[in-house]
């Protein structure tokens, strides 16, 4: 175990024991959130101290295991000195496991991970074949959402004439679901035969994803009235006779920003306002978080990107079945169950990459 690693545990040892006397004063129950706080990240370094006490004591048993060894006269009764070998060889493998797992349980974790999320999926260059895209996208995703039994709402969508869509925004809610889709943002290129292709020719078409996670009522930022400009309008599309015969649909527009989001999914104009209101918020959440990650960008740059929407991340190549990540250098030749859904290995790949950076970033103390 490095040095550095070494401090930054005997410091959580000592911050344990401070928690441990927070925990024990009666005034800190008076405060329910703080009495929470405090105890999960004393649960937290409780599980990690442990962890540390287990590999110092594995530690010291390789020691002594080590020291038997270097006696001749232990070294010379054959058992004792077979015990000792298979004592340095298990505590040798107790420690690589359990430095792993205190590494691991290092990693700086985004609170944010265990939000519900919005989808956003935009068809771009392409045309029609982008749409078409845009809807084998949402397909995708909706198929990966089921299998993990999230629940899936559509907030609004713009269909085109051909099929698929020219923009679909998905409200998912279920467990950890921002963690495991956030890699998602960013574009996403596809090189197939298109449906319209008469000639056989392979054609590259693009679409744009974002994912941002849904805010708690008590993060959601301040919007002032007078800088939002709210339109209704009729439903269009599938929703039903009555959906289409009222203005029931939203668009609310954030006037400093030029950010917009509606919905026309339900039939309550008041509903519609509420969802159209959540999605602009965690528009204007992620749109603070990119810019703070640009900045951040200037001295370290993430393995897996910055979720910048013009980035290309992903391309589908239907004639070779290939699945390709540009950011982690991950093929993939099983783009039929891909498209399907099975997109576990994907977002395993990415999130085994960011925890490697992280884990590089921490042994080096910068984290």
């Amino acid at each position: 175990m490095k040095d550095s690693l070494r401090q930054q545990l005997q410091r959580l040892r000592m911050r344990l024991a401070e928690l441990d006397a927070h925990l024990a004063d009666p005034a800190l129950s008076q405060d329910i959130t703080r009495y929470r706080a405090v105890a999960r990240e004393q649960a937290e370094a409780a599980a990690l101290v442990q962890r540390l006490d287990a590999y110092e004591q594995r530690e010291a048993d390789l020691a002594t295991a080590r020291a038997l060894l270097a006696d001749p006269e232990a070294a010379a009764d054959a058992e004792m000195a077979a015990m000792a070998r298979d004592e340095v060889t298990g505590a040798e493998a107790d420690l690589v496991r359990l430095l792993a797992e205190l590494q691991t349980a290092l990693l700086p974790k985004d609170p944010d991970d265990a939000r519900n999320a919005f989808l956003e999926i935009r068809a771009g260059a392409g045309g029609d074949e982008s749409a078409l895209f845009a809807g084998d996208l949402a397909r995708m995703y909706t198929r990966f959402c089921e299998a993990r039994g999230w629940r899936v709402e559509v907030l609004s969508a713009s269909e085109s004439d051909l099929g698929g869509y020219k923009e679909l925004v998905l409200r998912i809610e279920g467990d950890s679901v921002y963690g495991q889709l956030k890699f998602e943002s960013g574009g996403h290129r596809v090189q197939r035969v298109p449906a319209t292709e008469s000639q056989g020719r392979i054609h590259t078409s693009a679409c744009t994803v974002a994912v941002m996670p849904e805010p708690d009522e008590a993060e959601e930022i301040t919007l002032n009235p007078a800088e939002l400009r709210i339109d209704t309008f009729r439903a269009s599309g599938a929703g039903g006779q009555h959906v289409n015969k009222t203005d029931s649909a939203i668009r609310i527009t954030h006037l400093p920003t030029g950010l917009v989001a509606e919905c026309q999914d339900d039939r309550s104009q008041h509903r519609n306002k509420a969802k159209a209101m959540a999605v602009l918020q965690a528009r204007l959440r992620d749109k603070e978080r990119a810019e703070r990650e640009a900045r951040q960008a200037a001295t370290r740059k993430s393995l897996v990107g910055t979720g910048d929407r013009s980035d290309r991340i992903r391309t589908y190549n239907f004639p070779q079945g290939r699945l390709t990540d540009h950011r982690i250098n991950l093929t993939l030749y099983k783009l039929g169950q891909v498209m399907e859904g099975d997109l576990g290995d994907v977002v395993a790949a990415l999130q085994a990459a960011q925890a490697q950076d992280q884990l590089a970033a921490l042994e080096a103390g910068g984290a």
